[in-house]
């Protein structure tokens, strides 16, 4: 695992998932919810943007723009390489947020670089931008418990229960959106990686 930088300021949020309504509702389109969540929260008006082929918002107050690749997930990279360089940003300040097979719905982990665990959105993404040296907000959506069911998996709505989990961890992840906000990236981390649910729940208001 990369050395994660200290105090970094994130000016790109990046929710990974398909477009279109056939997948929206879909496990694989977890990171569309936070970021679509988010923009809600800090204002961030989200339109199609055709220079990147995705949609995007900016929240002017923190020099933050939010981006969903409208490419689909395996094409995720040339959508996010076109919006940093053309605001000039670096891979140390994006935060993607995907869903993670490795991890229970519920669950979260705020890492920094690291292997690509088979995700075909960070596998673009790091090819077009030549490195894995960027922020990462894993959403736990489970495993079928087989790798040949995967595709169906993840393309396909969570049970009811396992949707209540996922968004009670979207919620706790909003919650600790101040944090990521002021560069306290490792403070962030130290909390959305190890409360349990039941205590993240206790916290809600």
């Amino acid at each position: 695992m990369s050395a994660s930088p200290q105090l970094a300021r994130l000016r790109l949020i990046v929710g990974l998932g398909n477009p279109g309504a056939d997948y929206a509702k879909t496990r694989h389109n977890a990171g569309f919810w936070f970021c679509a969540r988010l923009a809600d929260d800090i204002g961030a008006r989200l339109n199609y943007e055709t220079r990147f082929k995705a949609i995007a918002g900016q929240a002017k107050a923190q020099n933050l723009w939010l981006l969903m690749p409208q490419t689909f997930m395996n094409r995720s990279g040339g959508p996010v390489r076109d919006l940093m360089q053309f605001y000039r940003i670096t891979a140390a300040e994006m935060l993607v947020v995907h869903d993670e097979l490795d991890l229970p719905p519920g669950r979260l982990q705020l890492r920094f670089g690291g292997g690509l665990g088979g995700h075909n959105g960070l596998k673009d993404i790091t090819a077009q931008l030549g490195t894995q040296d960027y922020w990462r907000l894993r959403v736990g959506i489970g495993h079928p418990g087989d790798r040949n069911e995967v595709v169906n998996y993840v393309l396909k709505a969570p049970r009811v229960e396992e949707q209540t989990e996922i968004d009670t961890a979207l919620d706790r992840a909003l919650l600790s959106w101040p944090q990521l906000a002021e560069g306290n990236l490792e403070g962030a981390m130290k909390s959305l990686n190890t409360k349990p649910i039941t205590q993240i729940r206790k916290e809600l208001p």
